[in-house]
């Protein structure tokens, strides 16, 4: 099924969504893009979009750090999406990437006297981590401080140093690599946010550790505590800890929840999935579907009811 895109203010065939080589965003990185998922449940036939007004309102903070002036509010951009998902008309599991960029056919590096544009577009899309458990291991590369690169949004050239890990990391042979402060604390996956648990506690690194806030790990500290009685402490994680920690996992808009079993080749507690592992994937899937009453507020379905007869 051919898919479609809002470009330049309109919704066209995906193929034809095309920009210049000399655009100033390919060059020099100059970009903030958001990844979002609808979840399709076949039981109702709709899609879900999750958390759709968090993604937009970080895009638009990402805008104002990288001074991309866009003509859209955060409901401009959820009804876009909306309809844009319609138009498409996907029965499966979608991923949504919005793209704002500084969009001038000019080449020198600044942020000043140079167009912005926007776009989105929408695929089909599965499990990113094609694995039950992930196998991680710790990489030489390491995120970039709040006064390099901000982490707190998803600015494109930011994304350079997380691909060099994850190649790195899948062509010695592991599923996903983690990253490490400049200060030599625990960060994050390549594109995904790390938890541990350590004597009966979950724990992530604190924002301050060069990480972004992730939506999903939002989610999951969120139903951690509503969902299962269990608080989240937010502290910087010294490497040794993901060693020695019970359970790991990861958490992403692409991967959702994501057991860890192994990391620099040390089996994490019994190998498997853990069992608070297990059960936060569990309710996390029926949250993102929109089988969870109490999180409806989250999902935003795409498809209209039909009337009965």
């Amino acid at each position: 099924m051919p898919s479609y895109a809002f470009f330049k203010n309109q919704y066209v065939p995906l193929a034809e969504a095309k920009i210049s080589v000399m655009t100033s965003a390919l060059h020099y990185g100059t970009a903030v893009f958001e990844g979002i998922r609808g979840n399709w449940n076949n039981e109702q036939k709709q899609i879900y979009l999750f958390r759709l007004r968090e993604h937009y309102r970080r895009l638009l903070n990402g805008c104002q750090v990288l001074r991309i002036r866009l003509p859209y509010t955060v409901d401009d951009l959820c009804r876009q999406t909306v309809e844009l998902a319609q138009k498409c008309g996907f029965e499966e599991d979608i991923y949504v990437r919005p793209l704002a960029y500084k969009s001038s056919e000019a080449l020198g590096v600044r942020l000043h006297d140079i167009a912005d544009d926007y776009t989105v577009f929408i695929i089909p899309w599965g499990r990113y981590i094609d694995v039950d458990t992930a196998r991680c291991t710790v990489s030489s590369w390491q995120c970039p401080t709040d006064n390099s690169i901000p982490p707190q949004v998803k600015i494109m050239g930011h994304y350079a140093g997380n691909a060099l890990a994850k190649s790195d990391a899948v062509e010695s042979g592991f599923d996903e690599a983690i990253m490490l402060s400049v200060d030599g604390y625990v960060a994050q996956g390549s594109g995904e946010n790390i938890f541990l648990m350590i004597a009966g506690k979950l724990i992530t690194p604190a924002t301050y550790n060069n990480i972004l806030p992730g939506i999903t790990r939002d989610s999951v500290i969120k139903l951690a505590k509503n969902e299962l009685g269990i608080e989240t402490i937010e502290r910087p994680v010294d490497r040794s800890e993901l060693y020695l920690c019970e359970e790991c996992f990861l958490t992403g808009t692409a991967a959702h929840v994501t057991p860890v079993s192994e990391i620099d080749h040390r089996k994490i507690g019994n190998g498997g999935i853990g069992e608070i592992t297990g059960k936060l994937q569990k309710v996390y899937a029926e949250v993102i579907r929109g089988d969870n009453p109490k999180y409806l507020d989250w999902c935003t379905p795409v498809y209209k009811k039909q009337a009965i007869a």
